[in-house]
């Protein structure tokens, strides 16, 4: 029998490949990041407004445990987008179905005891849309058309967007997504990253995933390289002094952009929406300093926190 030698400092690569896109596991994903928010809560000084969170995503949990399947794309569409290296969950080819505004009135229903008197107003402003207002809020959400929006509203209606397509792209095979020619962007639903992420574990040890800030999707993604230009001149990295130190902004001084990356290795507990929202002080760091956000946080809007 043959014996394999191991010469001294190679290292065996692993026997198997890493994912180049991680689906959400819609089952658990909204109730560990209610659990999130409400831990990161305790002692913060924003912590009345982390609390609202944990309780959104609570009733974002809910509302995706009481619909139904969803209507997915089918096989002649989905072979059209890997054909063509489109998302198949792409926000502007896919035909929304009813389903998602069932679940933003769940939504509104769960998290209404939990609200201020800013919130709920906004709660009855919502509940106030007909079918198509809320439609075209919703489509001017996804388009990054936030001028003249109720930003007070727009957390509640993208928390209820997240849930539509987390369904989506938790449903669909593997096999569904094709690998994709821009890499800023997500393969699933072509949406922008809210966050990215740096793993443990196996195969992902050490590997950069860009988080989906729409369908909650992943994709791997090379690190020291930006995630919205792809440069990989003038990157670097800043934290607050005696903050966090598993929450960072990796910014880019070739297009002048920042998204915050977040390492497991110093706390296995983060999430890249809860974490974000818990790191706004980071923001105005960023901000002061410059450098524009290159990604959305659907739960946050200039003076939505107020709310």
């Amino acid at each position: 029998m043959a014996t394999t030698i191991i010469e001294p400092g190679f290292i065996q690569p692993p026997s198997i490949e890493p994912p180049f896109l991680r689906q959400p596991n819609a089952s658990v994903l909204f109730g560990e990041r209610s659990r999130r928010l409400m831990s990161l809560a305790e002692g913060h000084a924003m912590a009345d407004f982390l609390r609202f969170m944990g309780h959104l995503a609570e009733a974002q949990h809910h509302a995706l445990n009481n619909l139904g399947t969803p209507k997915l794309p089918d096989a002649e569409q989905i072979m059209l987008c890997k054909t063509h290296g489109m998302p198949p969950l792409g926000t502007q080819t896919l035909l929304r179905d009813a389903s998602w505004r069932e679940g933003l009135s769940t939504i509104l229903k769960q998290v209404s005891g939990q609200a201020n008197a800013a919130t709920q107003a906004a709660i009855a402003r919502i509940q106030a849309l007909s079918e198509t207002e809320l439609d075209i809020f919703a489509d001017r959400l996804l388009s990054g058309d936030y001028a003249g929006l109720d930003l007070a509203a727009a957390p509640l209606i993208g928390a209820a967007l997240q849930v539509y397509w987390v369904r989506l792209a938790s449903a669909l095979e593997p096999g569904d997504f094709p690998r994709p020619d821009v890499h800023t962007l997500c393969p699933a639903c072509g949406s922008l990253p809210t966050a990215s992420v740096v793993r443990i574990g196996g195969v992902e040890q050490g590997l950069r995933y860009l988080h989906c800030s729409l369908c909650e999707s992943e994709w791997n993604m090379v690190r020291i390289k930006c995630s919205h230009c792809e440069s990989t001149k003038g990157i670097a990295y800043f934290n607050i002094d005696g903050g966090d130190e598993a929450v960072k902004a990796e910014i880019c001084d070739e297009c002048n952009s920042y998204l915050k990356i977040l390492y497991m290795e110093k706390n296995m507990a983060v999430d890249p929406v809860a974490d974000d929202l818990a790191s706004l002080a980071l923001d105005i760091l960023m901000d002061e300093a410059g450098y524009q956000r290159s990604g959305p946080n659907l739960l946050l809007f200039p003076g939505s926190h107020d709310a």
